[in-house]
């Protein structure tokens, strides 16, 4: 049955953090975030656009991903029919790069598919393959190191299953050195987020010590040759994220041998079809992926979810609880995690989880329908 899509109503809300987050981009005390509304036939899907407040992630933002969305991604998917969510991603192609934008949207067809069927969106793209989600942390540069340990020890205390810590020059080798000995048995990692250089090769050698699951991200976003030469000089695992935007990087990083784990971040890859061929691309090679956050409400949160069912999502990802980032979420419940640090994965058809009308209503800071 064909989907053509009555409007689409797009949201901008602003959601204040209960504590900072920091990164070698900046810090973050709220975030601005797009929430989009399709609509078909009395039914309606949402998704969540995932850019940042600025283009250091990646060339979007939240103003960015408001006029794409209104003057290109959204008069387009209204003027056909879909046989499928699946034939959106197609539909957009022709928009060259803003995989954020063009996947809120994207994600927000899924929902909408999945709750016409009266599916759960987790089964409706083909995941199940657990029924609870394994969860790890990410962990901002703090303000001192006795903060980054009481954090570490408060999210160990909750169940957590894996220790992300963010880095950048200064805050590194010393920091992770002392995290490691102070925490000897915990699976830790370091996120850089393309804070070095191949010049800082022997900076990132010495964590080789510290028994690292992995180190995310630590040259540049387009560096897929120059993180081959660094994989070969590591025995640490170098995972890919910024690099990865579809399943032909992907196969691209794994044939040069410049990571051997991959992050896929529901956004950065413009929604679930190019995710879904990301994960298949890497699970035929054999390397192992997890789902990647970026601060996202309980919308974004519960797509994490229903994507982090696939099957080689054998890692521990960065799908947490609500209340690590929101005194209140737009969802209801809002995403909790089990005493053994997972997620239990929902029934209910669409992505899960009830919206709060009225809170999103209360932080909203814009709103304007496309028809």
């Amino acid at each position: 049955m064909a989907i053509r899509i009555e409007r689409v109503t797009m949201r901008h809300i602003r959601m204040p953090l209960v504590h900072f987050f920091e990164t070698s981009f900046g810090r973050t005390t709220e975030r601005d975030m797009l929430l989009v509304e399709v609509h078909a036939e009395g039914l309606s899907g949402w998704g969540e656009v995932t850019a940042g407040e600025n283009p250091f992630y990646n060339e979007e933002w939240t103003e960015s991903a408001w006029l794409l969305l209104r003057d290109y991604i959204a008069p387009w998917a209204l003027r056909g029919d879909f046989a499928a969510a699946a034939e959106v991603a197609p539909a957009l192609a022709r928009i060259r790069g803003h995989n954020m934008a063009k996947g809120g949207l994207e994600a927000a067809v899924w929902d909408l598919e999945a709750r016409r069927l009266g599916r759960p969106l987790w089964q409706h793209i083909g995941g199940g393959a657990r029924r609870e989600i394994p969860c790890g942390v990410s962990i901002g540069v703090q303000n001192t190191f006795a903060d980054l340990l009481r954090k570490i020890e408060t999210e160990l205390a909750a169940g957590y299953q894996r220790i992300k810590m963010k880095i950048k020059p200064g805050w590194d080798i010393d920091v992770v050195r002392e995290v490691r000995r102070t925490f000897p048995g915990i699976a830790l990692m370091a996120d850089a987020n393309s804070a070095y250089t191949l010049a800082d090769s022997d900076r990132l050698r010495a964590l080789d010590e510290f028994h690292l699951m992995m180190i995310e991200q630590p040259l540049a976003h387009d560096e897929i040759i120059d993180h081959a030469k660094l994989q070969a000089a590591l025995e640490t695992p170098i995972c890919l994220d910024e690099c990865i935007r579809s399943a032909h990087h992907a196969g691209q990083a794994i044939e040069l041998g410049a990571c051997k784990i991959i992050n896929i971040k529901l956004g950065r890859a413009g929604g679930f079809g190019e995710a879904k061929r990301i994960h298949d691309v890497c699970q035929a090679a054999g390397v192992p992926v997890w789902c990647g956050g970026m601060l996202e409400s309980g919308v974004g949160r519960a797509h994490n979810v229903a994507l982090a069912t696939l099957p080689n999502f054998v890692l521990p990802g960065d799908v947490s609880a609500s209340r690590r980032y929101w005194a209140r979420d737009i969802v209801v419940p809002p995403v909790e995690t089990t005493p053994r640090g997972t997620i239990a994965v929902r029934d209910e058809p669409g992505f899960g989880y009830t919206l709060d009308h009225d809170y999103i209503r209360a932080v909203r800071v814009r709103e304007e329908t496309v028809t």
